[in-house]
């Protein structure tokens, strides 16, 4: 959680390409592809580096 928290911290959010068929006749296929963004909040990212720290530290107490 500790490293998803940090690389959506300064990466800001990812990308995908999907591919979609929009249309077929017969045996013809028409496919797009489309690029789409999905944007993470801040407040998420430093929410998740929180939670995997804490988890990190009782990891480490318990031993």
């Amino acid at each position: 959680m500790l490293v998803l928290g940090i690389a959506g911290f300064f990466t800001g959010g990812f990308s995908f390409t999907k591919e979609t068929t929009k249309a077929q006749i017969g045996p013809l296929k028409l496919q797009v592809q489309e690029k789409e963004s999905v944007n993470v909040p801040q407040w998420l990212s430093l929410g998740a580096i929180v939670i995997g720290g804490v988890l990190l530290a009782f990891g480490l107490s318990r031993k």
